[in-house]
């Protein structure tokens, strides 16, 4: 009986230090990840923003989150550097390719896209 409570002890505290220590193996790698980026690196922020690295500061990251629209994060948001894109990116390509080289060709032109009158759109809109 009077060793319960030293046994006790040792059962809550040894899961509690092994938490602890892969808490921090993890911070570490984060911000070892967060110091190695470098520009065209494609990541994700921590609120899910997708965007190419432009130019990398000491505490700061522009990223390109579309076409000519640059904003500044600091480096701390970024959640990972996405690298399965171009094995996706490859993926779909080949598979592209295999659909295109097995389905015949045709010489359908695509339905042009129609362009809606402004009279149209408010009488869409309103209700009546």
């Amino acid at each position: 009986m009077e060793y319960l409570f030293p046994l006790l002890l040792v059962a809550l505290l040894v899961p509690m230090f092994l938490g602890v220590r892969r808490q921090k193996r993890e911070a570490e790698k984060v911000a070892d990840m967060q110091q190695s980026l470098k520009v065209g690196d494609r990541v994700t922020t921590t609120s899910g923003l997708y965007g190419t690295v432009v130019d990398v500061d000491d505490t700061s990251v522009d990223l390109e989150i579309a076409e000519d629209v640059v904003t500044t994060w600091l480096r701390a948001a970024i959640r990972d550097v996405r690298t399965d894109d171009a094995a996706t990116t490859a993926a779909e390509d080949a598979t592209t390719t295999e659909t295109a080289e097995a389905a015949p060709a045709q010489d359908k032109p695509a339905p042009a896209a129609t362009e809606e009158s402004v009279e149209d759109t408010n009488s869409r809109l309103t209700k009546e």
